[in-house]
This record gives structure tokens, sequence and C-alpha cells, in this order.
């Protein structure tokens, strides 16, 4: 019962960790605009993976996808790239562990190979996991390491500087579904061990005859030798010899 709940639990938590993973990928706030030194704006802007928007105080809201590849940063081409495989990852361990229920029977599949099902899933979770924290960390140092350069550029009295970024939502999004597939995969790692049918162990048991223990000795063979002594006992007739020494034996015309 505790291998099926561990493993029906895991199951859950990585299937909320994958879609929000999905979530966060899709969303546009990954990077908001700073509004510490002018809290009123016109015009507030936020990115994300896939495009940049605009809102503006009429409510009005204008998105502009990146029309490029090759002209995007290499660290931001390696998020959404570590974002993809999370989500790839993510999905193929789901259909795996589906099929790796205990409680669902397919056929004649055994334990073990259900084990091995589950174990694959597992890993599968906590490597989609670890793709979407590392993904999204990366984009936070990518946060960090601008704003303190544009404050820097802004203390030292530069002219046109560029707007700070901080973090979006989609950040605290992405690492708690990094989070939760992380602790579903090691949940369905751990369910694992209980699906691994337990090794059948044979003690030997010695047997004792119940009668006198009896010692057969082997001596050499001697062919048959019939047995000439005879019992007598009273109307015992010993039957007369011939010349030859064979005995002769009354007939059934003899009594007659």
């Amino acid at each position: 019962m505790s291998t099926t709940l561990c493993q029906v639990m895991g199951f859950l938590v990585a299937s909320l960790g994958v879609a929000g993973t999905i979530t966060a990928t899709a969303m546009d706030m990954w990077s908001t605009q700073d509004l510490y030194d002018n809290p009123v704006t016109a015009v507030f802007q936020y990115q994300g993976l896939w495009r940049s928007c605009v809102r503006q105080s009429s409510g009005f809201t204008e998105c502009r996808p990146y029309f490029t590849i090759l002209g995007l940063p290499a660290m931001f081409q390696a998020v959404r790239a570590l974002m993809i495989v999370g989500i790839v990852l993510g999905i193929l361990g789901l259909l795996v562990c589906v099929f790796a229920l205990k409680c669902i029977r397919i056929g004649t599949m055994e334990d073990s190979a259900k084990a091995n099902m589950t174990l694959t899933s597992g890993i599968m979770f906590i490597v989609a996991g670890l793709c979407a924290i590392t993904g999204v960390s990366v984009f936070a140092n990518m946060l960090v390491t601008n704003f303190w350069m544009s404050t820097t550029n802004m203390y030292q009295g530069m002219q046109n500087v560029q707007n700070r970024y901080t973090f979006g939502s989609a950040l605290f999004v992405g690492w708690v579904a990094g989070g939760l597939a992380l602790v579903g995969g090691i949940m369905m790692c751990l369910a694992c061990r209980g699906l691994i049918p337990e090794e059948s162990r044979y003690k030997a048991v010695s047997y004792n005859a119940s009668g006198r223990n009896i010692s057969y000795r082997t001596g050499p063979y001697k062919g048959y030798e019939p047995d000439t002594k005879t019992r007598k006992g009273p109307g015992y007739e010993e039957a007369p010899r011939s010349e030859d020494g064979r005995r002769s034996y009354p007939s059934k015309y003899d009594y007659v």
C-alpha cells in the first residue's frame, strides 16, 4: 500500500511540475521593467522567451515575437533549449509512468517490468526538473548582471541609460515547477524499490530417517546359487533319483 501511494503521489507531483514548466516557458513575464525610480509611467515593458510586450496606461498591450534566432544572446538560446528539453523529458516521463503504475494492470506485465519503468520515469522527472531549475537560474543570473550594470551606469551620470529589468513571475513559476518535478522523480525512484520482487531464499533442511541407520556394504558379485537345503517336515518324502542324478516326481496319472 505504501509503495502504491508513493508511486501515485510521485506521479501527481511530477505532473504538476511538468505542467508548471510548460506554463513558465509559455509565459511572457520572464523579465519586467523595474519601476523603483519611476513608479508612474505611461509604458510598461516585459519580456519572455519568445516575444517582448509593451503595455500602455490605457490598457492596450502589444507583443512582438523575436523574429531572429542568431541575433539573440547565446545564454538566452541556452535557456530556451534547457526549458524545451525539460518539457520533452517530462512528457515522456509521464507517458512511461502511466503504464508503470501498480494500480493499472496491462496484460501480463510483471512487477519487475513495472519497477524498471518506474525507475526510468523517475530519472526522466529528475533530469527535467534539473533542466527547468538550471534554465530559470541562468536567466535570473543574466537579469542580475544587466541590472547592476545599468545601475552603475545610472550612478555615473551616463545619458540614455536603458531600462532596468527585474525578475518576472515566470521565474518563480519555473523554480517551483522544477522543484516539484525533482521531488516527484525522487518519489518514483523510492517507489521502484518496493516494486522489485523479493528474491526467494531457500534454506537447507536436513532430513533424518525415522528408523535405524542402515549401512550397506558392497562385496564381490556372486552368481546365483540355488538353495540345496530344504525343509523337511511330516509327510515329506524325497523324490527318488534316477541314474543320471535327477529326481523323478510322480505325475498326475500315478494317483489314478
